[in-house]
């Protein structure tokens, strides 16, 4: 288990300079909230923290990512390896059009667990971290796709952390859901962090305050100001900060 050391990260997508010379530290173990108007740069952020941005055509990135002891952009880094130590989960819950059992499942199998007995194991683990298990446990051969949008986003959540990684990057993870299932993620993200570092996009600042020890604000492309959480929204140091969190743009 490791902290995350972001320097100098730059990332171009073709002319569009995306971000822009950011430097963050994201500790083991605690919840990073990451807070900004849209079009700010915080999902191309999330996303240079897997290399998703990998994927995209004309996609450029410059600076040190250090996971540990392990520059995630150096040539030698296995892309595959460090996209499982990621876990990621997205805005809109996404499960496969497969049974239950089947999606929390579907990583381990690829990686060659075959065995009923350690799968049944993998599945009960996950879902109970997931704080789904309960709900699910009478009907583990039911299409995932008859869940509840919150139940899907929690399942979502156990099949990234069937993986065994070592940090969770979300974003919006709430931003499709009612308010009581909101509460129910939000409930289990603070569990979580005693296992794993977390990294959550929000649009809603009340959420990140809830929810996070520490908070960055990105604006344009660049972080304005990353504190804990409590003196961003009460005692930020710039002003832009003080003037995104009241309310006065954004």
């Amino acid at each position: 288990m490791a902290g995350i050391i972001v320097k100098n990260l730059n990332l171009h997508y073709g002319g569009f300079h995306a971000l822009k010379n950011i430097n963050l530290e994201i500790h083991e173990k605690e919840v990073m909230a990451l807070i900004g108007p849209s079009g700010c740069g915080k999902s191309s952020f999330i996303r240079t923290l897997n290399r998703m941005n990998d994927l995209v055509e004309e996609a450029r990135v410059e600076g040190d990512i250090r996971v540990g002891d392990i520059n995630i952009y150096d040539p030698g880094v296995d892309v595959v390896s460090l996209r499982r130590s990621m876990g990621m989960v997205f805005q809109k819950p996404n499960p496969f059009g497969k049974s239950i059992f089947e999606n929390v499942v579907y990583g381990p199998r690829r990686y060659g667990i075959k065995s009923r007995s350690q799968l049944e194991e993998i599945v009960e683990k996950n879902l109970r971290k997931a704080v789904l298990w309960d709900e699910v446990k009478d009907r583990l051969n039911d299409s995932a796709l008859e869940l509840s949008g919150g139940q899907q986003q929690r399942l979502c959540i156990a099949r990234a952390l069937a993986m065994e990684p070592e940090v969770i990057l979300m974003d919006e993870p709430t931003s499709a859901l009612d308010p009581i299932a909101t509460s129910k993620i939000e409930e289990l993200i603070g569990h979580l962090k005693e296992d794993y570092t977390i990294v959550i996009v929000t649009h809603s600042m009340h959420q990140a305050a809830r929810i996070s020890d520490r908070t960055s604000f990105f604006l344009m492309g660049e972080i304005v100001e990353s504190d804990h959480t409590q003196k961003i929204f009460t005692q930020p140091a710039d002003k832009r900060t003080e003037d995104y969190v009241s309310g006065r743009f954004g």
